[in-house]
Parts: structure tokens; C-alpha cells; sequence
């Protein structure tokens, strides 16, 4: 099977020619750390809105730029394979910069999305989606469901267990 994990320059080659044969592309993009129910139907619906979707992903070094040293929990290759392993999800690419605005400038898909844990005066790469002049989309989340919602209930349920065996 060939790799749904590709680099920068393979996916500018594959979105042309998709765009060429007058398919739509989608884009999105986010750290993706510890995989859950909220990411799959946020991935899914995004999918819907055309005929390839592509998934960057944070790499570990801006991740813990943007949430802090404790985090990725799940190294960068691992987070692009399970990704990949999803069936709505086309292509995965790992992006190094704090912001996915380079990577837009250089796909230039059609439609860009983020998930409804944002709100459009959050979404930083607005003006570069406008600039190159793809559509936004904004995705309603999933009530409840994030890594940090997930991090905090692992936390909570285990964390005195956890104390409780090393005494």
C-alpha cells in the first residue's frame, strides 16, 4: 500500500493534479495528540465537503511550542500513522511552523476547515485562506470531547490511584 503520509512538496504535485481533474481539496490541520471520538467526526465531516482531504499535523517541536513542554503525549510519526489509518482521511503531512499559513500558501487547496473548538476570531490563518482564495469552514466540535478534556479525566480518575501503589 502507498504511504498516506507525504512530504510538502509530493502533496503541492498531488493537489494540482487533482485540482486539474476538478476535484475539490480540503485541508485541515492540528496536533491531533491522543486520537478520540471528537477528532474522528470533526475528520469525517470535513471530508464531506469534497473529494480529498489532507491532515497536517503539528510536529512535536511546535506542539510543545504552542501547549507547553509536557506535550505531545504521542510522538509525531505515530500521530501521522494513526491519522493515516483513518479511512476519511487521504493524506497527512507533519508541518514544523506555529501557524499552517506556509503550508496553505504552497497547497492552496479549495477549502480550509478548523474544528468548533475555535471561534473565527481564533482562527490566525483566516486572512492567508482569504489571500490565496480558498473557502473556511468552521466545523462544529464534538460537546465534551478534547485531548485536554480526555488528559483531565485520566487525571482525575487516576492520579490518586497512581499515589496510593507508590507508598
Amino acid at each position: 500500500m502507498i504511504s498516506k503520509i507525504k512530504t510538502r512538496e509530493e502533496l503541492k504535485a498531488i493537489i494540482r493534479s487533482a485540482q486539474i481533474e476538478g476535484k475539490k481539496v480540503i485541508t485541515t490541520n492540528g496536533c491531533f495528540d491522543i486520537l478520540h471520538v471528537g477528532h474522528l467526526r470533526y475528520l469525517q465531516s470535513a471530508k464531506s465537503l469534497g473529494d480529498i482531504l489532507v491532515v497536517a499535523i503539528n510536529s512535536d517541536d511546535s506542539v510543545r511550542a504552542i501547549k507547553g513542554e509536557k506535550r505531545p503525549l504521542v510522538p509525531e510519526n505515530e500521530r501521522a500513522e494513526i491519522l493515516a489509518g483513518l479511512e476519511c482521511v487521504d493524506y497527512v503531512m507533519i508541518f514544523p511552523e506555529l501557524t499552517p499559513d506556509e503550508f496553505l500558501k504552497e497547497l492552496r487547496p479549495n477549502i480550509h476547515v478548523k474544528g468548533g473548538d475555535y471561534t473565527i476570531d481564533k482562527i490566525v490563518e483566516l486572512e492567508t485562506v482569504k489571500a490565496i482564495g480558498a473557502e473556511f469552514k468552521l466545523i462544529p466540535g464534538v460537546d465534551g470531547k478534547s485531548t485536554t478534556k480526555l488528559i483531565e479525566t485520566i487525571l482525575e480518575k487516576h492520579v490518586e490511584e497512581l499515589k496510593n501503589e507508590e507508598t
